[in-house]
């Protein structure tokens, strides 16, 4: 699987953090560090919502890891994006089950929330969890589709 991983100022130190740990188990090209370092206080969550989830769009990734202050403002941009499911999820729980049940495809974290060791325990649930593709969450993800394809008529 490749992962992208983006952050604005707020959330690079997280981000850098998470790669330097995960490289040391994942394949040399199944991390893909998109950018932000922290060091322009005008890297904003929006360019690099729109970074990642272009790279999904465009497969380059399969899915994405974005990192702001508090993984609010990320979310908002990256669902803008046609096809990019992407939510808050600052406990394990929610970060799988909204892989298994909601198809999500860009996890959201607040840098300026969760620790290393849980943004890690949150990471490696999101990473290991599949879409069930059981017919009520096929379902439910298609009217997200439809949603998407409704707004894009307008």
């Amino acid at each position: 699987m490749r992962v992208a991983f983006a952050a604005d100022h707020g959330g690079a130190a997280l981000k850098d953090e998470l790669l330097v740990r995960l490289r040391a188990q994942a394949g040399p090209d199944e991390l893909i560090d998109l950018g932000g370092d922290g060091s322009d206080p005008t890297d904003d969550y929006p360019d690099f919502a729109v970074r990642l989830g272009g790279a999904i769009q465009r497969n380059e990734a399969d899915r994405g890891v974005l990192v702001c202050g508090s993984g609010v403002g990320a979310s908002v941009a990256a669902s803008k994006m046609t096809g990019i499911r992407a939510a808050v999820c600052h406990d394990t729980y929610s970060a799988h089950q909204g892989v298994e049940h909601d198809d999500l495809n860009v996890l959201c974290l607040g840098g300026r929330i969760v620790a290393i060791e849980l943004a890690l325990e949150i990471v490696r649930a999101y990473l290991g969890a599949t879409f069930s593709n059981l017919p009520r969450h096929r379902r439910r993800v298609d009217k997200v589709r439809a949603i998407e394809a409704a707004e894009r008529q307008r």
